[in-house]
C-alpha cells in the first residue's frame, strides 16, 4: 500500500476511481421514467446535462420537464443506439436483460453506464453526495451497501454546518483576489493554508464579520475584508 500525502491508504483493491466530471453541455442519456430515474435526471440537469430520457412511461415530473424544454423525452422502449455520443449514461429499470443488453453497447460505444442498483453492470457508481455551496462530499462503498453511504453522508451533514459553505466561498473569493494581485504561489498557499487552519471557520459560524475581517487582514493584508472581497452573508 501507498500512504497518500492525506493520511488514506490506498491499496490495489481498490475497485473504482474517484472523480468529479463537468459535464455541463454534454450529451447524457436516462433509460427508465420512474422515481429513481428522475433523480438522476435532476442531478443531471442541475451539473447542465443535455439530458435524453428513453422509456415507455415517465413520471410527471419528467414529462413536465420535457414540455418546458429542459430535457429531450423519447416515450419508447431502448433502440440499440440510443447511447451513441452520450457522456454519461443512466439505466434505471427492471429489466435485466436490457441492463446486460446496454452493459454490452456501452462498451462497444465506450460510453460509461450506471446500472442503479446493479454494480455488476456498472462501469462507473454514484456515491452519496454532501453539498455545502461549492463543498461537495462524496462517499461511496463502491456498490456494497448505498445505505450505509448514505448514513455515513448523513453523519458528516450533522458535523458541517453553513459556516463550511461561506468559508469555501470566502476563501474562493480570497484566492481570486491574490491571483489578480499576482501574489506568488508559494505566498498564495501560504496565506491560504493559514486561514484554513485558522479560526475562520468558528468566526463564520456566528457569523463575526468583525472578526473574520481581523483574520483576514491579519493573514492576507490590510484592507482585505469580506466587503473587499465582495462576500455577503
Amino acid at each position: 500500500m501507498i500512504p497518500s500525502r492525506f493520511g488514506l491508504w490506498y491499496g490495489r483493491s481498490m475497485a473504482y476511481f474517484p472523480v468529479w466530471l463537468r459535464i455541463a453541455g454534454e450529451r447524457c442519456v436516462v433509460i427508465g421514467g420512474g422515481d429513481v430515474a428522475t433523480h438522476k435526471v435532476d442531478a443531471l440537469l442541475a451539473a447542465g446535462a443535455v439530458v435524453t430520457v428513453v422509456a415507455p412511461r415517465a413520471s410527471a415530473t419528467l414529462r413536465g420537464r420535457a414540455a418546458a424544454g429542459e430535457l429531450t423525452l423519447e416515450c419508447r422502449a431502448y433502440r440499440p443506439g440510443d447511447l451513441a455520443g452520450a457522456r454519461l449514461a443512466f439505466a434505471a429499470t427492471d429489466d435485466e436483460a436490457l441492463h446486460a443488453q446496454l452493459a454490452q453497447e456501452a462498451a462497444a460505444a465506450n460510453v460509461p453506464l450506471n446500472v442503479v442498483d446493479r454494480p455488476a453492470w456498472c462501469s462507473f457508481i454514484m456515491p452519496a453526495v454532501l453539498r455545502r455551496g461549492a463543498l461537495s462530499i462524496g462517499v461511496s462503498t463502491e456498490g456494497h451497501s448505498p445505505a450505509l453511504a448514505g448514513r455515513v453522508r448523513d453523519d458528516i451533514a450533522a458535523a458541517l454546518g453553513p459556516e463550511y459553505q461561506r468559508a469555501v466561498d470566502v476563501l474562493g473569493r480570497l484566492r481570486r483576489h491574490l491571483h489578480a494581485a499576482t501574489v506568488s504561489s508559494s505566498e498564495r498557499q501560504r496565506i491560504l493554508t493559514g486561514l484554513a487552519a485558522s479560526d475562520l471557520l468558528e468566526r463564520l459560524r456566528q457569523p463575526d464579520v468583525l472578526a473574520v475581517d481581523r483574520l483576514l487582514a491579519e493573514h492576507a493584508g490590510a484592507g482585505v475584508s469580506l466587503a473587499s472581497l465582495g462576500a455577503e452573508f
